[in-house]
């Protein structure tokens, strides 16, 4: 098993940025602690607000889907049309 990294690219939709960011904060402290997780960090644009980053790694890629089917990650996805513009997840490996 290679370690996983993730980038994961969040829009709010209009009038939701202060509300997705405090959707996005109450994911950090149940993600941190779940097995696999290495460091999950979120960033917001200094430019765009509406914009936010997640720059996480796992230990798996297995980790990581499990990390998607955890509760808190579902109860997020049930509200994510009213709050999300656009997502873009990119998968990396580590080369050196």
């Amino acid at each position: 098993m290679s370690k996983l990294t993730l980038v994961a690219s969040i829009t709010a939709k209009e009038g939701k940025v202060e509300l997705l960011k405090s959707k996005l904060v109450e994911l950090m402290a149940p993600t941190k602690a779940e097995k696999g997780c290495v460091n999950y960090h979120l960033h917001q644009d200094n430019e765009n607000p509406a914009h936010f980053l997640f720059y996480e790694n796992w230990e798996s890629r297995e980790l990581w889907q499990d990390h998607m089917e955890s509760d808190h990650i579902k109860g997020f996805m049930a509200t994510s049309d009213e709050l999300v513009e656009a997502v873009t997840i990119t998968e990396l490996t580590e080369i050196v």
